[in-house]
């Protein structure tokens, strides 16, 4: 098991701190300083695949909620900014923007004339289901050197780390900064 000698950026901070501060228990940096990291590194190169299709991550998780949702690829933009835990303001940002993409359009909601839906156009179908191909291609890319059982070990652990923080926050408050891709 030669990973498990290998030292990262990590071992070496928390090596120093042992050092400086043997009073403090550091331990919790290895593991949040290692998502930290990670997360850096999987932003970038989500990014860089999505710009592949002119989209952004913001805009990709709006093409992407309509996708899932099943033909007709529609939603309120109510249900959109739920979905998105973003708000009502940063979900009319996206909306325009991606209606001036051509990629999303707004329709009169039959069950009230009063309402509009957001429906992916075929051109907006079209760039979601190639960009997710590529997000999900490159998302096994950068889990390549996990086995499968360590990747569900992995989500395992951080679903019961995530659910700890949702059920704390009861997700009150809507994550502009914080997209939900794909």
């Amino acid at each position: 098991m030669a990973e498990n000698r290998r030292q990262d950026h990590v071992d070496h901070i928390v090596r120093q701190w042992n050092r400086e501060r043997p009073d403090l228990d550091v331990s919790p940096m290895t593991v949040i300083a290692r998502m930290s990291r990670l997360s850096r590194f999987f932003e970038r190169s989500i990014e860089e695949v999505l710009a592949r299709y002119g989209l952004n991550e913001s805009q990709f998780g709006v093409l992407a909620a309509l996708r899932r949702a099943g033909p007709p690829f529609c939603l309120s933009p109510t249900q959109l900014y739920n979905s998105l835990l973003i708000s009502s303001g940063a979900m009319t940002n996206r909306l325009e923007r991606l209606t001036a993409m051509g990629l999303v359009e707004r329709i009169p909601d039959p069950k009230d004339r009063r309402s509009v839906l957001v429906a992916l156009t075929p051109a907006g179908r079209k760039v979601v289901d190639e960009a997710l191909t590529a997000h999900v291609e490159n998302e096994h890319r950068l889990l390549a050197s996990l086995t499968q059982e360590e990747r569900r070990t992995l989500a395992r652990l951080l679903r019961k780390l995530l659910l700890g923080f949702e059920d704390e926050r009861q997700l009150a408050a809507p994550v502009d900064s914080v997209p939900l891709p794909g």
